[in-house]
């Protein structure tokens, strides 16, 4: 994790600004370039700004750029829209506070209990870091027999079925780090994410150029493919929606199209764990593995039912 974190907005701008390369800016490239990127002049140029307003605001000595030059900048940086969103937090002046001392979150009982109605939907609650706080039982089947099961940033850098587990790997490395950004949003003194990416950076050297990028990426909706272990390939789109009585919560519902071959799949793993099965059982159970499916390696835990953190 950044060192500097009283400088978030340099370091921001500065991720971004080595992203962009001149001749798609329409910049004439004239020999041999000293930085990756863009130089500071030019996108002081093109924002509109003075090169030595720019160096200031990247070294830290200017912290809140009025709303005009945000703007601008973004626009110069060729930010997105949760890019362009998360550059205004960093430039917005925020107040010393004390933070509270850390508590373990809860999943409230009435959405546990509605998460248990839907036995034919994926369904799992998330904090601000993507560890899973609750899920119901189809959720559980859904990420069963993985070691990091219960914490979705580690499942995808560190478990080592992970790329097997996610086909479309590189994909959901950089969508799940540019979520864990826009999760937190400025917080990054929460302790649970100096945690998280400390660990991360130092066992996995894709976590730490991905984290390096800076890309903002909010936690909506996709479709994404899942190698299960159990019923094989799933192809299933989600949506993620904020949980109002529990702000950084996020409930996560998955889905298949109807009449799918992953709508077939999620409704014979249903099938499988209704009983509690866990995801080695239920492989023993099936009739021939696939050759898309290994034999299993290790023990796995049981999927508990719907559970709080």
């Amino acid at each position: 994790m950044e060192s500097d974190t009283e400088n978030l907005l340099g370091q921001f701008l500065r991720a971004r600004r080595e992203r962009l390369r001149p001749e798609d800016l329409g910049i004439r490239v004239d020999g041999r370039r000293r930085v990756a990127g863009l130089r500071r002049e030019e996108v002081a140029q093109l924002a509109g700004v003075s090169t030595d307003y720019y160096v200031r605001l990247e070294q830290g000595r200017e912290r809140h750029p009025s709303v005009q030059v945000v703007e601008a900048l973004a626009r110069a940086l060729e930010l997105e829209e949760d890019a362009v969103a998360h550059l205004h937090r960093l430039a917005l002046p925020t107040p010393g506070r004390r933070r509270p001392a850390p508590r373990r979150e809860r999943v409230s009982p009435h959405l546990l209990n509605m998460m248990t109605a839907w036995p034919r939907t994926p369904v799992v609650v998330l904090d601000r870091c993507l560890t899973v706080l609750a899920a119901n039982a189809l959720g559980t089947a859904l990420f069963d027999g993985h070691t990091y099961r219960d914490d979705l940033v580690r499942l995808v850098f560190l478990d080592p079925d992970a790329r097997d587990f996610y086909p479309d790997w590189d994909r959901v490395a950089a969508n799940t780090v540019g979520g864990l950004r826009a999760a937190v949003g400025t917080d990054y003194d929460d302790p649970r994410l100096i945690e998280v990416v400390g660990e991360l950076s130092l066992k996995s050297e894709t976590f730490r150029r991905l984290w390096a990028r800076h890309d903002i990426r909010q936690k909506t909706h996709e479709t994404k493919r899942f190698r299960h272990p159990v019923v094989g390939e799933l192809t299933l789109h989600y949506e993620s929606l904020t949980v109002n009585s529990a702000p950084g919560q996020q409930l996560v519902v998955y889905h298949a199209d109807p009449g799918s071959p992953s709508e077939q799949a999620l409704s014979l793993l249903g099938s499988y764990t209704a009983d509690g099965a866990s995801a080695e059982a239920a492989r023993q159970r099936r009739p021939g593995p696939t050759s898309q499916e290994p034999e299993p390696t290790r023990q796995h835990r049981p999927p508990p039912g719907p559970s709080m953190a």
